[in-house]
């Protein structure tokens, strides 16, 4: 097998494609032949010791990816050579091969195309907890997404639709915006010419957003903040801006409104059956058609670097995949 390896946390430059021993599943896993995987976010916070899971050194970035079973461990009943699966982990994806845990693995049904698999998990769970069950979306409520037109934002965008919400897309230019409301936002604002907490204003008759989806972070947080409706929800995804914001407490106090806390991944880990609840309708939702990842670009496994780069200068609308041949 060949694998891109992180010996060090210097970066995705610093990432070697290395010719490895196939590994053998032990108890509970299987091997996995990957065909596709997904660039996310955390795997350029992880190849720089920056992100909340650091994996000893070296190992294989890559928190999702789908490919094929091709051996499975001892214990392993729920799962067999052949079947299409879809996996999300910490590591592991940038590979020819890959061993996981069977019971963190998403069988995908017939219909599910492989490449969707390796780009749905990841956004569509953390944007199905988000809303669904730390949001508590109820049909009819407005939605602001911030940094709509990436990964987790396309994915809440299609969620929050699907689930009978008004959907206002937030975005930096009028290209993402576009695309944006192409997928269904019933408007789009571009926050990199428009002030924020104004434009949001008219779309929602001055009321603002019942829920604010936050996967950015920065200076966007405050008038966000200072939008949001009465007894609206706050939901904190991430910080792909850079900046962790420091928000007035006031803000909530004055506004009935609640901060609240995303973690996808400690989620799945502590509440197994919610979760895979969540992807089962996730899954459901696929099939009937109502969501689809937007796949920003398809490129070899072997120009892994290349992803990185086009993610680390915020220019991906959707999902980035890497595929083997």
């Amino acid at each position: 097998m060949h694998a891109w390896l992180c010996e060090t946390l210097e970066g995705a430059d610093a990432l070697q494609w290395k010719e490895l021993p196939t590994p053998q599943p032990g108890p509970g896993e299987v091997r996995i032949a990957v065909k596709a995987a997904s660039l996310n976010f955390p795997d350029l916070l992880i190849v720089q010791g920056r992100y909340q899971v650091k994996p000893p050194l070296p190992f294989v970035p890559g928190a999702e990816y789908a490919g094929i079973v091709e051996a499975v461990g001892a214990g392993v009943t729920q799962l067999a050579v052949g079947d299409a699966v879809a996996a999300v982990g910490a590591t592991g994806g940038f590979a020819t091969h890959a061993i996981a845990d069977a019971a963190r693995l998403m069988p995908l049904p017939p219909g599910f195309a492989i490449e969707d698999g390796a780009a749905f998990a990841f956004t569509y769970g953390t944007s199905h907890h988000a809303l669904m069950d730390r949001g508590r979306l109820k049909a009819g409520e407005t939605v602001l997404v911030l940094g709509a037109a990436g990964g987790v934002g396309t994915a809440a965008l299609q969620i929050a639709k699907a689930a009978g919400a008004r959907v206002i897309a937030a975005a930096s230019s009028d290209e993402k915006c576009a695309l944006c409301l192409s997928l269904g936002a019933d408007a789009a604002i571009n926050y990199s010419r428009e002030d924020l907490r104004e434009a949001l204003k008219a779309p929602t008759g001055g009321k603002g957003p019942d829920i604010v989806y936050d996967p950015v972070g920065g200076a966007l947080a405050e008038p966000a903040f200072r939008a949001i409706a009465w007894r609206g929800r706050y939901l904190v995804v991430g910080f792909a801006g850079g900046a962790i914001p420091a928000l007035p407490w006031n803000l909530a106090l004055l506004k009935g409104a609640a901060v609240v806390g995303v973690f996808w991944g400690d989620f799945a880990r502590r509440e197994p059956q919610a979760h895979a609840a969540g992807l089962a309708e996730l899954a459901r939702w696929y099939g009937q058609g109502w969501l689809r990842p937007v796949i920003d670009q398809r490129l070899p496994m072997a120009e892994l670097k290349s992803a990185y780069a086009r993610m680390g200068s915020r220019q991906v609308r959707g999902k980035l995949l890497l595929v083997n041949a």
